[in-house]
């Protein structure tokens, strides 16, 4: 007897073609299509949203990560309620084989580094397809081989960077769908969470960068906050990512992210300014460039990083004893004005300093300050940034008075 189709919801189907969404995105007028129903009608040169028929004077997409993980979670939960059997018997076996291969103490790394390009290939269709590498678990079992092959020996070391690399970039390709939990291996396993430094402080700039993401997600996992102090007050790890940030070099940005996410944790902080965050934060903000929008937005990072480590103490004296730790903060009030995140960071950086410091005060205004302030309150910056900018200015005319500090 046919099993009944699954009635798929409203919700989950694209207005154009009434299948359900395989690549949900969101246009400029709040609207979710499957993506190659939408390209396609843009591409015919229609420059209206189908359902709304509001001109678009933004055609621009953007992924629905939200209702893609629900659409997973639909997909999951109707397996439970009877697919399950008939789900199971369609894996066909070479699938199964990827698995085998890729467990194997049998298949030599060539084969295992094949098994993953097989697997990243499948990982390209989920959650609508192919959903059974979440449901057999590869995301665990490859996180476990690539912190595996973290072995410190010479020219095996070399070799097996390769498979972690490709390991690495699946695992992060299957992560948005899996247990976040399941990264608690590195709290659990002291040999995993070793080997988890180990990579970041022997692999290549790729591996690096791939886990700056991992740590970018344990933080933002209730189930993680254990974990996250464990890193957040590793030296090895703490010193990499500061020494990656301060020379500016390949991965600095995914570092800076890793290093914000890993502050956002109070009781890491004191520990993240010990090992001279502070100084290689400003560094990086003195040599961003000015209008490269890639570079933009890392620079806004840095500066709430910066702005977050400001609760300790230690950090005041770290920004002030940099030759440039003010300039480079004032640098940041309008630069980024069209952002109010970055510029309000800034300012409200700005006030700690200079709140205890006289110094600091006559550096800011030595730097610009006062013209940076100006235009910000004339730009379109948010009301908030506005009146942080007011409060400066009411700071640094103490210097005019003779006060040493103004209350806040």
């Amino acid at each position: 007897m046919k099993e009944p189709e699954m009635a798929i919801p409203p919700l989950f189907r694209c207005p154009i073609s009434l299948d359900l969404l395989k690549d949900p995105v969101t246009l400029s007028t709040g609207q979710t299509y499957d993506r190659s129903s939408i390209e396609k009608w843009l591409s015919c040169g229609n420059s209206t949203c189908p359902v709304t028929m509001q001109k678009l004077n933004d055609s621009s997409i953007v992924p629905n990560h939200t209702l893609r993980h629900l659409i997973h979670q639909w997909l999951q939960l109707n397996c439970r309620n009877g697919y399950d059997l008939h789900y199971f018997q369609t894996i066909d076996d070479s699938i199964v084989g990827l698995k085998h291969n890729l467990q194997s103490k049998e298949s030599t790394l060539d084969t295992k580094v094949q098994a993953l390009e097989k697997v990243l290939a499948l990982s390209e269709d989920l959650p609508l397809e192919n959903s059974f590498l979440i449901q057999l678990d590869f995301f665990q079992m490859i996180l476990e081989l690539a912190l595996e092959n973290a072995v410190d020996q010479s020219s095996y070391f070399q070799e097996s960077l390769i498979f972690v690399e490709k390991a690495l970039v699946c695992a992060l390709k299957l992560l948005p769908f899996s247990d976040l939990g399941t990264l608690n291996m590195l709290k659990e396993d002291e040999s995993k969470f070793t080997n988890f430094l180990i990579l970041f402080k022997n692999g290549t700039f790729i591996i690096k960068k791939s886990l700056c993401h991992l740590i970018v997600a344990i933080s933002s996992s209730l189930q993680s906050k254990e974990l996250i102090t464990m890193l957040g007050k590793s030296k090895i790890l703490i010193q990499e990512l500061v020494h990656v940030i301060e020379y500016n070099l390949d991965g600095c940005e995914e570092s800076i992210r890793a290093l914000s996410a890993l502050s956002s944790l109070e009781q890491n902080r004191e520990f993240i300014v010990k090992e001279n965050a502070v100084k290689a934060l400003i560094t990086y903000i003195l040599n961003a460039p000015n209008c490269q929008y890639r570079s933009l937005l890392a620079p806004i990072v840095a500066m709430k990083t910066i702005e977050t480590l400001l609760v300790v103490e230690s950090a005041k004296e770290k920004v002030l004893n940099h030759p440039n730790g003010v300039s480079a903060i004032v640098k940041m009030v309008f630069r980024v004005s069209s952002d109010n995140e970055g510029s309000e960071s800034a300012v409200n950086s700005l006030i700690i300093v200079c709140h205890d410091f006289m110094q600091a005060r006559e550096e800011a205004i030595y730097s610009g300050v006062l013209t940076q302030l100006l235009l910000l309150l004339q730009s379109q910056c948010s009301e908030r940034t506005k009146n942080k900018a007011r409060m400066l200015l009411k700071l640094l005319r103490s210097m005019c008075t003779g006060d040493q500090k103004q209350p806040l």
